[in-house]
């Protein structure tokens, strides 16, 4: 019989029915499912059938959920035992608009669209610890699995609480991992405070006078201005900011003129910037307002900086992260605390402002050209999500144990 024949190719207790290990088994539908998530990315906030399958697969491991909350969200529940201590697990499932360059079998079939993030292997990983869970009788309470949308910078963590994640679902505690290129495969790495950075999102307007490209004199040039600030937007962080601290400040983006005979009336410049201690926000802000305020004048253009805020930074809280090890150590992985906090942010942060918890990073292997995170070569190591599902499952019940 193959295991896909099997209605409970899932649930593989051990003798004393008490706590399953992840079996090849499962194992192997994991892997189909992240391929399949893979093959079929959807952006954020338009993770419809990604939504619909993640439903189709709890109701395939007889787990009960509740979906649409705060967009495509969804919420599968166990409860077992008397224990009224609850805890949440978190996975994301949005993509990016990036193409893929991997060449892979499952590659995307969404044109422009890629998982270059991993959010489809954190999917497949949770819906493991899921199964795992639904299979172990060594528990006891109430476990919530969280399936997010539209975690690349449009707010669905945020989405998700103002739906009533917590009082709905009311978890003492929340878990979550990302996928670390880089990092040895299955290693886990767990912080003691600051994780991830928060940041915004820098939008600069830049209004001119359009005009003859042979008769500048006669226009005021956007595309001169842009270029001047770019450059000068760079003394905010390198001369503003204490080089104790940690900040970003990158401008990824510039639009601006449609002939190359003719100076253009507007340019746009996009970027984001980064750090981990809420004073040097206010730094940061300051110095990009000024700077945007002398440039408009030294070069008679009207500058407009609009900047969108994310939700902070993902900091672990000392209990959760004690807890984090002790699931890590449980499932035989790497633990490793010396890693340095990423410049990358992780809406994860949101729920951390509500409920204590812990943020881990999981090494998906060695790094690779173009296949770091958002690289266009990028792929999640599928080899990782035994010490993924189980890791989510054990954190569950540690959590559930300490209260």
């Amino acid at each position: 019989m193959r295991a896909t024949d099997n209605p409970l190719w899932w649930r593989q207790p051990t003798p004393c029915e008490r706590s399953p290990a992840l079996t090849p088994e499962l194992h192997q539908k994991l892997t189909a499912w992240r391929r399949h998530l893979h093959a079929h990315p959807e952006l954020s906030l338009q993770e419809k059938e990604t939504a619909a399958f993640v439903q189709d697969k709890l109701t395939e491991l007889g787990i009960p959920f509740e979906a649409g909350i705060g967009g495509h969200g969804i919420v599968a529940t166990l409860t077992r035992g008397h224990a009224r201590s609850r805890v949440g697990l978190r996975a994301d499932m949005d993509a990016l608009p990036i193409t893929e360059d991997t060449g892979l079998a499952y590659a995307s079939r969404t044109s422009g669209v890629m998982h270059a993030c991993g959010h489809d292997g954190h999917t497949a990983s949770l819906l493991g610890a899921a199964a795992l869970l639904a299979a172990d009788t060594s528990w006891s309470g109430t476990v919530d699995f969280i399936f997010q949308p539209a975690e690349e910078g449009f707010g669905g963590s945020r989405a998700m609480v103002a739906a009533g994640l917590f009082d709905r679902f009311p978890m003492e505690r929340v878990f979550g991992f990302h996928n670390w290129p880089g990092l040895a495969a299955g290693t886990i790495a767990v912080h003691d405070g600051v994780v991830m950075a928060s940041g915004g999102r820098i939008t600069i307007t830049i209004e001119g006078h359009a005009g003859h490209a042979g008769m500048p004199h006669l226009t005021r040039d956007p595309v001169m201005a842009a270029g001047h600030l770019i450059v000068a937007l760079q003394s905010v962080v390198s001369r503003g900011v204490d080089p104790l601290d940690t900040a970003v400040l990158s401008l990824c983006t510039i639009e601006g003129g449609t002939a190359p005979n003719q100076i253009a009336g507007r340019v746009t410049i996009r970027g984001t910037l980064r750090y981990h201690r809420e004073a040097v926000k206010h730094v940061i802000l300051d110095g990009i307002e000024r700077t945007c305020a002398g440039i408009a004048t030294s070069f008679g253009v009207k500058v407009t900086p609009e900047i969108v805020m994310g939700v902070g930074v993902v900091i672990n809280t000392p209990d959760e992260a004690a807890l984090a090890r002790i699931a890590a150590e449980k499932v035989k992985a790497e633990v490793r605390r010396d890693l340095a906090p990423s410049m990358a942010g992780e809406d994860f942060a949101h729920y951390l402002q509500q409920r204590p918890g812990a943020f881990v990073w999981i090494g998906n292997g060695e790094l690779r050209d173009g296949a770091e995170l958002h690289g266009p070569r990028y792929d999640f190591n599928d080899a990782i999500l035994p010490v993924a599902s189980s890791w989510m499952a054990e954190v569950a019940k540690a959590a559930l144990a300490s209260n």
